[in-house]
């Protein structure tokens, strides 16, 4: 592509967790459609990739409709094939929430660094889509 070549106006929001790592399809605040898969540090970048390609041209997205993509991970060994997918497949480096993101609100925490993005994404959101105060409980894979 080249530097006069406009890409197009979806977001890739990707959500690594434990279990499955979910993709969502974002134009602008609207969710258009999503994908799961299951999380597997063994997978490579093109396993991704294919499958990911094959289930959006299902649904009629092409991958040079995508402007950005974003990673919210607590998986790090997970991290190089997810940059690995969004440089081949999407022709971008996707950015990863993570403590040093700013993200408009404070992380009042001992060692910020401790703090899941999980965690991270799911107070923002929290904040934007409800206001504060608010009170978020995620019941993800590690709750026993």
């Amino acid at each position: 592509m080249s530097a006069t070549e406009t890409r197009g106006d979806l977001l890739l929001a990707v959500d690594a967790g434990n279990t499955n790592t979910v993709f969502g399809i974002y134009r602008g605040a609207e969710l258009i459609e999503s994908f799961r898969l299951s999380t597997d540090v063994e997978r490579t970048s093109d396993e991704y990739g294919a499958t990911l390609t094959t289930l959006l041209g299902r649904a009629g997205i092409g991958t040079e409709q995508f402007s950005d993509m974003i990673v919210c991970s607590v998986v790090p060994p997970l991290h190089p094939t997810l940059v690995r997918l969004g440089e081949a497949f999407f022709g971008r480096r996707p950015l990863f929430v993570e403590p040093g993101v700013k993200t408009g609100m404070p992380i009042r925490y001992d060692n910020p660094f401790e703090v899941g993005a999980d965690r991270i994404v799911n107070a923002v959101a929290a904040r934007e889509l409800c206001g504060s105060p608010v009170v978020v409980v995620d019941f993800g894979t590690a709750t026993t």
